[in-house]
């Protein structure tokens, strides 16, 4: 299996296809494999890139790095080392990690699309969900990870993908809980004004998760941002409807 040795962690990644590039980033705690039902098609003529971001997947689980610099860090050093301009698609912290390289190094990204991403917390609610989330996952990590799951996913889904999306969870490292912390105070909108790269929300119509308001405030403070709604998705569309998903991908990369 194919490796990269990045700020001195192992990360893990697949490489498939020609063509434009795509560099697709998983959400908290699962790995690229969340992409596989896309991929067959992708692959037909893009160059498609999955990677397991560090703590995650196949990728090594260390104590330290797991905060979002750190990870957009090593996705700077990942593009470099593969030689890609990609298209970063991003889902949930994903797509904050898309975005921030994208601030950072608009030099290295074609451009970035935000699936069901948490680009900020609309209410004070939300933010006690995430501060108390932290403590579950402490306290009793296979019991809340399979009580929070099956919320990712709107009504309908097979029960089998949501099985295997908590045994992806289980398998990460528990050292990226850190990232719900910093997520709390987490707000690019001040910044979004000046993002040199094209933007867009991808965004599952019945995200339980992260509600709409959120790419659309995010998009109103970026200039030429747009918004792509999926009907009858939740939180991962590129997981309960694949065929949907990877057609507005096409549309948005294109």
């Amino acid at each position: 299996m194919p490796y990269l040795d990045v700020n001195g962690t192992r990360l893990h990644y697949e490489d498939a296809g020609t063509g434009p590039a795509l560099l697709l980033l998983h959400g908290w705690g699962t790995s690229g494999r969340v992409w596989y039902s896309c991929l067959p098609d992708l692959v037909r003529d893009h160059r498609v890139v999955t990677l397991d971001w560090r703590g995650c997947g196949r990728s090594d689980h260390p104590a330290d790095g797991n905060t979002i610099d750190g990870v957009t860090a090593d996705l700077v050093k990942t593009i470099e080392a593969l030689k890609i301009k990609p298209t970063v698609v991003g889902s949930s912290i994903g797509g904050v990690f898309a975005t921030e390289l994208a601030l950072a190094r608009p030099d290295l990204v074609d451009h970035v699309v935000v699936v069901d991403g948490p680009g900020y917390w609309p209410s004070t609610g939300m933010l006690d969900q995430i501060h108390d989330l932290r403590k579950q996952l402490a306290d009793d990590r296979a019991g809340t990870v399979a009580g929070w799951a099956p919320g990712w996913f709107a009504a309908g889904a097979a029960r089998e993908l949501v099985d295997w999306t908590v045994r992806q969870l289980l398998d990460s490292g528990p050292y990226i809980d850190e990232l719900f912390t910093e997520c709390t105070t987490y707000d690019p909108r001040p910044r979004l004004k000046g993002l040199a790269v094209p933007i867009t929300y991808l965004h599952g119509e019945l995200d339980a998760q992260i509600p709409l308001e959120v790419p659309r405030g995010c998009a109103a403070e970026t200039p030429g941002a747009r918004v792509h709604v999926l009907a009858g998705c939740g939180h991962v569309p590129h997981q309960e409807n694949p065929r949907a998903f990877t057609a507005a991908l096409r549309t948005i990369a294109a």
